[in-house]
């Protein structure tokens, strides 16, 4: 009768005769890290630009809806300290101090349009910029305009 090798000498017998090459098989540590390395600097880009292209949707909607504002109440025959005020108010937490206002035809005649410019001078959050670069590109920081009108009353 055949008997059955104890547990520890059954394992044994599974295991290959050279050790240190069924290690070296098994592993592709090395080639992961050289795969990560070059796939690496395209995720970042991605994930910069997400980010950053969702910041910049945010201010030119914040933006153009502060003209749109300020045109309003611009056309309640207000002077134009009170336009920039709401101006202002309509910015949010994005604040006034790279923005560029230019109005035209504040207390003007009735009939004709109040008009409000916004420029405002955006920047990247991320390093966007010298990672596309990298890669041979270029990204210069936008400038986010609006302008709106409306008719005096």
């Amino acid at each position: 009768m055949h008997q059955e090798p104890p547990a520890h000498r059954r394992f044994r017998l599974l295991r290959p005769r050279r050790p240190h090459l069924w290690r070296w098989r098994q592993t592709d540590a090395g080639q992961t890290l050289v795969e990560f390395a070059l796939v690496l600097p395209m995720m970042l880009i991605l994930m910069f630009g997400i980010v950053d292209f969702g910041r910049a949707f945010h201010t030119w909607l914040t933006v153009t809806n502060a003209a749109r504002e300020g045109a309003r109440v611009g056309a309640t025959q207000v002077p134009a300290a009170t336009i920039t005020t709401r101006i202002s108010d309509a910015m949010g937490p994005l604040g006034t101090t790279r923005l560029t206002t230019t109005l035209g035809n504040v207390q003007g005649p009735r009939g004709q349009a109040v008009t409000v410019d916004l420029t405002y001078n955006f920047s990247f959050a991320t390093p966007i910029g010298p990672l596309v670069s990298l890669i041979g590109g270029s990204l210069s920081t936008p400038a986010i305009t609006a302008h709106s009108s409306m008719r005096l009353e």
